[in-house]
């Protein structure tokens, strides 16, 4: 497998507030803000901030990566060493899996 990382998603108590700090405290390219998402450009990574909840507390992280050949992946989890916690599905127009890392971290990869 392949993957390339594309999001780094931090979990936010205050929208407001955490687009304020990235944006003028660090100087991120804001891409654009929402209630419940929003991005900056980092180059080829996007960091994404999203409210938090009980699942997500805020000041937590999840890594999303992308590959080619999700469903391939899928197929294959146990022999490159995967632990998908679901089937990959259709979400936001693209296709999405999570999978948990050799931490027990969440993470996502979705299909490139």
């Amino acid at each position: 497998m392949r993957a390339k990382l594309t999001y780094v998603i931090k979990f936010v108590k205050d929208m407001d507030r955490g687009v304020q700090f990235h944006r003028d405290t660090l100087g991120l390219a804001l891409k654009f803000s929402s209630p419940e998402w929003s991005e900056f450009s980092t180059g080829d990574t996007t960091l994404a901030l999203h409210i938090a909840s009980d699942k997500n507390p805020a000041g937590s992280v999840e890594l999303g990566y992308s590959t080619k050949d999700l469903q391939g992946v899928y197929a294959n989890r146990k022999s490159v060493g995967l632990e998908f916690t679901g089937e990959p599905r259709p979400l936001h127009g693209v296709l999405l899996g999570n999978f948990v890392d050799s931490e027990g971290a969440r993470c996502s990869i979705s299909e490139a």
